[in-house]
């Protein structure tokens, strides 16, 4: 069975975005674009890739899972397919159906469980908060990239409400950045 796993950054006090849904106060170290490039080369926009000298086949995953505010910013750049190497899902109820992405406007719950009993490599939930929130009860494992910063406010790990899911620790990496990459599998 193909497992969902949540690869995001997040700031040290759980932050995946700024409140407006930017991210660049995390910055772009080259220790963790190069972790990127060689542990989950997939996870790099399509049109990043070749600036960056990968052309690494896809290693862990074959589909991304976006909610539309994680979508909308490729979107304003004019960027309709931003992971074209990638199986693309968009979940949202106000998108137009696309022929670069799969707008999907059903419960995502339901629809990734469906999916993971699907043939194929793993899922890749890549956010956000609130699509997080709702897909943490079908999350197999979390991959943190936990950056050296407190944002003190934003958009959160996981919108949820209070409802307790217990991880194991599964492993941690430290880049040369500062960034901690923390792995956790569903208890």
């Amino acid at each position: 069975m193909r497992k969902l796993v949540y690869f995001v950054a997040a700031s040290i006090d759980g932050y995946i975005a700024a409140p407006d849904g930017s991210w660049d106060f995390f910055g772009a170290p080259d220790a963790s674009l190069a972790f990127m490039a060689e542990q989950f080369p997939e996870t790099l926009p399509t049109h990043l890739r070749a600036a960056l000298g990968v052309d690494a086949p896809n290693r862990v995953f074959d589909t991304v899972l976006m909610g539309r505010h994680t979508y909308e910013p490729a979107l304003q750049a004019g960027i309709t397919s931003p992971y074209a190497h990638l199986d693309q899902i968009v979940f949202s109820r106000t998108l137009a159906a696309s022929s670069d992405v799969r707008v999907v406007a059903d419960d995502p719950l339901t629809f990734a469980e469906k999916l993971k009993q699907q043939p194929g490599a793993d899922l890749w939930l890549a956010g956000g908060g609130n699509l997080a929130g709702q897909l943490l009860p079908a999350v197999d494992e979390l991959v943190i990239k936990l950056n050296p910063v407190l944002a003190g406010g934003g958009i959160p790990l996981a919108a949820a409400g209070f409802q307790p899911h217990r991880f194991t620790p599964a492993g941690t990496t430290a880049l040369a950045d500062g960034v901690q990459v923390m792995r956790y599998r569903a208890a």
